[in-house]
């Protein structure tokens, strides 16, 4: 069966009917006012998209389900007396606003025209209907260019001296649907159909076209969706929203989207049919003022918004009309929501009975609270607000204006910041919304496309800032008193109170990062900080996995402590020999004597202790896992070139430059093509005596130190780049000497772990054999993903990636989201042979995937104990460990190690 009535189904067929279908029908089973309408499965469109024909049998399903809206309605489709009209309207899975096509007032036709006119005792109405339908079709599903239908109504306005299109009087209507067809023919050598069966028929092909139109298959992409879903159709009975002032159309939301306040809100369009709302072509009205314009509906529409937020226990997004009076509903949805509005309502909702805590830390995430954590403007600083306008989605976004998509990509890929500045945007602009910092619009509400858009990105957003005057021919923005903005100038955008600012606003800390640090109480801070400790304790308590930081200085480690890290993942030494260190490292790794070796050594011992003394001092009681040296060997040389100019200059000038030549002998010798590949290390460790050994010793002395001074120190040494388990054998057995030596001398008792750091995939496949000589594992995944792939990270993301990423090879870099079908299977693996060798066996990860949420999810999966990232990623980190926790049905009181 590939056709089904709303009364077939419910909210939970979300996979076969699309989130529209699936909530027609749940509506339709509450009793709610729904046209009568069907919906035409996901699986009929996954059958067309393979094979470019309609299932068998989809003909006949849909004639028999349309027969039963005509006898609902009293209509037959087509009648010239009486006609049905319908509307054909995509619905996937998960909301894709604005990305896919829809189709209105299907069945229309020169003859059907005038019954409808006769019927609705409005000749006006009647065109105006006829007029918008060859507008969408002509664009859906015959490819016409939008923007002659957008021409020839700006020129039909100017010659009435219409202000908006509702002005336009019957016979200005009759006459734009005579150009519309004119285009039509002139752009597509056909005629408009007068048949309104193939008008229905090719427009739910045009639907299940419109999956893989350009800007869905963008916006899949953006969010992470499937490209393997599919969308439904759903086939309505049109009830009219532009039958005069008695009618309209609008969209709900039973809290705001933007800040999650309790409340109506929403925006009405009196006279007016859906596609207008979002499309901005008028500017809407509050929700509130339907109040004043019918109060009959008003609280009716009330009524049934509570019903539904209660029902669905979330945010509730409507779309309704009213034709005369009467209140349909079109639509419903879980609404899309800012960071800050999901975090306030997932708190709110639980306070009111409606969800548990656990059902509210699912209803948030890492990327949110990642949001929650950029900058803001500074309050001190001085501005000059030249508009305001609607804050449709928070956040504090400065950048040169620009007013077309492919400019937005443009500068963006050059590194410029940008704004994009539109009168109002469309789903066409999906590229320049992506690349873009703050979109800024003079059209359109709350629920307008680059409002409901932006807000599903995570994009601070204006919408509707009507003072401006943008030209985007001239490319320019004109603001009160004759400001004028042209392409390139620096515009600052506050999406939390809507105001637009010329030039740059410095940024702050945002509150919810001073309560990560400790600066701000959340008792003392606004009800959004108070949401975020809330289900970060929820989380925390939850979560099995522990989470570490990624530092290298007493700063970071301190910070990341304050962000609440229960420990540190991954200290990089090869940070420490920075500076005027660095010629000791040089010094060493040149060195021809035993002499000039340890006199390298001494130089750099002193500082390698103090620099642990400091970060263990900072870590006190908790692990710190310390990476020993792991650079390519060419960081620590001189330049090759350089060096051998710097010789050849000096012999030119007749002078012997002897210790230049002999360093210029040494670098020739130890330079590698590839270094990434190279002398690095555990490699390096051995290749190159004492060097280990010094840094072991350092940490070791440090850890003494410790003691003494009272503290608890809990270092462990990773041994890095471990391919085989002899050299993994030949770097403990040195460093467990050390070790041993330092405890005896100072007379502690030193039990520091070994263990190595897997980022080969020859490490990973003999984890059996490596994990009887290693006391943890940590995997390194940023190596791990460039070895198993074969390719260099800081080449090939400004190569090749956003082609890859263009052409579909890639949903999102394997460098920002772990690869689980070839490096999380390689991670599974070792995972699983470490442990049934070594059951003890401790398992981290200490790439920057450790901070990713999605990629912490799947290492909760395989039974890692802890992740590693960067400070300002680990309250990320810490949420989404109790979220894997909550979505993998693990039992709570589980101890985070």
């Amino acid at each position: 069966m590939f056709v089904y009535d709303f009364s077939q189904g419910n909210k939970d067929m979300r996979d076969l009917l699309g989130g529209k279908g699936a909530n027609l029908a749940e509506m339709t089973n509450l009793g709610l006012p729904v046209p009568p309408g069907f919906t035409i499965t996901t699986k009929a469109c996954q059958v067309y998209l393979a094979t470019g024909e309609e299932p068998p049998g989809l003909r006949e399903e849909v004639t028999e389900h349309l027969r039963r809206v005509e006898q609902a309605r009293g209509r037959r489709l087509g009648d010239p007396d009486d006609p049905l009209l319908v509307s054909v309207r995509s619905g996937a899975k998960f909301s894709m606003p604005g990305m896919m096509d829809t189709v209105l007032n299907i069945g229309l036709t020169d003859a059907s025209v005038h019954g409808l006119a006769r019927q609705a005792g409005d000749e006006r109405f009647a065109w105006d209907s006829y007029r918008r339908l060859i507008q969408m079709y002509g664009k859906t599903v015959m490819g016409v260019d939008g923007a002659r239908f957008d021409e020839a109504l700006e020129d039909a306005k100017r010659r009435h001296g219409a202000e908006h299109d509702v002005d336009l009087d019957a016979a200005a209507l009759r006459d734009l649907v005579a150009s519309y067809k004119r285009i039509l023919r002139e752009e597509t050598g056909q005629e408009f159909p007068q048949d309104p069966r193939t008008q229905l028929d090719a427009a739910i092909r045009a639907v299940f076209e419109s999956w893989n139109a350009p800007r869905a298959v963008i916006y899949r992409r953006q969010e992470g969706i499937s490209d393997d879903l599919g969308t439904a159709v759903n086939v309505v009975a049109m009830v009219f929203g532009n039958l005069g002032p008695d009618s309209g159309t609008g969209v709900a939301f039973t809290r705001d989207p933007a800040t999650g306040a309790r409340g109506v809100y929403g925006d009405y369009l009196p006279n007016a049919q859906g596609e207008d709302v979002v499309a901005g072509i008028r500017n809407t009205v509050p929700l509130s003022e339907l109040a004043r314009l019918d109060k009959r509906s008003y609280d009716e529409l009330l009524d049934i918004m509570a019903r539904l937020e209660a029902h669905y226990a979330d945010l509730c997004d409507i779309e309704f009309t009213i034709e005369r009076g009467k209140l349909w509903l079109l639509q419903t949805r879980v609404g899309k929501r800012t960071a800050a509005a999901a975090f306030r309502i997932a708190v709110q909702l639980v306070d009111e009975g409606l969800i548990d805590e656990e059902e509210a830390l699912r209803r948030v995430d890492g990327w949110q609270l990642a949001q929650l954590m950029f900058p803001r403007f500074d309050e001190n600083a001085r501005r000059q607000a030249i508009a305001k306008g609607m804050n449709a989605s928070p956040g504090a976004a400065v950048g040169r204006a620009v007013f077309d998509s492919a400019t937005a990509v443009e500068w963006a890929r050059r590194g410029e910041n940008v704004i994009l500045v539109r009168r109002e945007t469309t789903p066409d602009d999906l590229d320049g919304m992506i690349a873009a910092r703050g979109i800024l619009t003079c059209r359109g509400g709350k629920t307008s496309h680059a409002a409901v858009v932006a807000r599903g990105m995570g994009k601070t957003c204006v919408c509707g800032a009507e003072a401006l005057d943008i030209d985007v021919s001239a490319r320019t923005l004109t603001g009160p008193g004759g400001v004028v903005v042209r392409e390139g100038d620096v515009l600052s955008i506050d999406g939390s109170t809507g105001e637009v600012f010329l030039g740059q606003i410095p940024v702050v800390d945002s509150p919810v990062v001073q309560y990560f640090e400790g600066t701000l109480d959340p008792a003392s801070g606004d009800d959004l900080v108070r949401a975020v400790d809330r289900l970060m304790k929820v989380a925390d308590a939850r979560r099995r996995l522990g989470v570490r930081a990624n530092a290298d200085t007493p700063a970071d480690a301190e910070r990341a402590r304050a962000m609440g890290a229960t420990g540190i993942g991954l200290c990089r030494t090869e940070h420490m020999f920075l500076g005027e260190r660095r010629r000791h490292v040089e010094r060493l790794i040149l060195a021809e004597s035993d002499t000039e070796r340890e006199a390298a050594l001494e130089a750099l011992l002193p500082a390698q202790r103090r620099d642990f003394i400091e970060i263990l001092a900072a870590m006190d009681g908790l692990p710190v896992t310390v990476r020993l040296l792991d650079p390519p060997l060419h960081e620590f040389l001189p330049d090759l070139t350089d060096l051998a100019v710097r010789v050849a200059e000096a012999r030119a000038r007749g002078e012997e430059a002897a210790e230049d030549a002999r360093l210029l002998s040494a670098v020739r010798r130890l330079h590698e093509q590839n270094p990434m590949l190279g002398l690095r290390g555990v490699r390096l460790g051995l290749v190159v005596p004492g060097l280990y050994a010094m840094q072991v010793r350092a940490i070791a002395e440090a850890a003494a130190q410790r003691i003494a001074e009272g503290g608890e120190p809990k270092v462990e040494i990773m041994i890095p780049l471990v391919g085989s388990v002899e050299e993994l054998e030949r770097a403990r057995e040195e460093a467990t000497a050390v070790v041993a030596e330092v405890a005896a001398r100072a007379g502690v008792d030193l039990a520091i772990p070994i263990g190595t750091m897997i980022e080969l995939p020859r490490a990973a496949l003999t984890a059996a054999r490596i994990a009887r000589s290693a006391d943890f594992f940590s995997f390194g995944t940023n190596d791990l993903t460039q070895t198993v792939w074969g390719f260099s990270r800081d080449d090939v993301e400004a190569a090749f990636f956003p082609a890859y990423l263009d052409m579909g090879i890639f949903a999102v870099s394997p460098f920002e989201t772990l690869d689980v079908e070839g490096v999380g299977r390689l991670i599974r693996l070792a995972c699983e042979e470490g442990r049934a060798v070594r059951p003890d066996l401790k398992l981290g990860v200490c790439g920057e995937h450790g901070g990713d949420p999605e990629s912490v999810r799947f290492f909760h999966q395989v039974g890692l104990d802890y992740v590693s990232c960067s400070p300002f990623r680990v309250p990320i980190a810490r949420l989404e460990a109790g979220r894997a926790a909550v979505l993998h049905g693990d039992d709570p009181g589980s101890d985070s190690r």
